[in-house]
């Protein structure tokens, strides 16, 4: 690949984000940024209680992926990245506001800290949407890959992120100016041989349409 490429992957929880930006990173050689969940120090917090620890944990992510873009500026081959930053400010943020896990001096202060440090981010060339519109499949998902902290995640809070995602793709393109592909993966498997096959070619096709 001649030209260097961002690549940042977005959608619900479950919906195999991670295990597509693996096999992007794995096939094209991809610089791979994982999600920082793993070592998230807040999230168990969170999970057991929203509404005290949703704008510390929005912070901690804002922080880590801000540090994404700024390595990722300096890091010389093409880089894939487990989750975008815009996700935060534009559906969680926002969902858990309305949920009233955040009041609106927290949303607001998160907003000012978010503007503030994007001012001089280096943008994705592109956001790949993975779609599952069933949430059950997303609890099934979940539940497979046996997270302690993600027990407590339950349906309605599923839907709710979904309907966010269902306008993210207009998020992405008025407010920001970064185009996106979406993949229903729903309706394809890419933990198998043809399923990882057609999203890998699919992927190919659209990276060779960037400008």
């Amino acid at each position: 690949m001649k030209k260097k490429r961002f690549i940042a992957m977005a959608g619900n929880i479950g919906c195999g984000k991670t295990t597509a930006a693996k096999l992007i990173s794995q096939n094209f050689g991809f610089e791979l940024f994982d999600e920082p969940v793993i070592d998230n120090r807040f999230l168990k917090d969170y999970y057991l209680d929203m509404r005290r620890w949703s704008f510390t944990l929005q912070l901690e992510f804002l922080i880590r992926r801000v540090e994404h873009h700024e390595l990722i500026r300096k890091v010389p081959k093409s880089c894939i990245q487990d989750r975008t930053l815009y996700e935060d400010p534009e559906i969680f943020a926002k969902y858990l506001h309305g949920l009233g896990f955040m009041d609106n001096r927290e949303l607001d202060l998160y907003f000012e800290y978010f503007n503030r440090l994007n001012a001089e981010l280096k943008q994705p060339d592109l956001i790949v949407i993975l779609e599952v519109p069933s949430v059950e499949t997303l609890l099934e998902r979940i539940s497979v890959r046996g997270r302690e902290e993600e027990k407590a995640i339950d349906t309605a809070f599923l839907t709710g992120l979904n309907a966010y995602y269902s306008t993210f793709p207009q998020v992405c393109k008025r407010k920001y100016g970064i185009p996106t592909h979406r993949v229903d993966v729903s309706r394809i498997d890419i933990r198998s041989t043809d399923g990882k096959k057609k999203f890998l070619d699919d992927f190919e096709h659209i990276l060779g349409e960037l400008p």
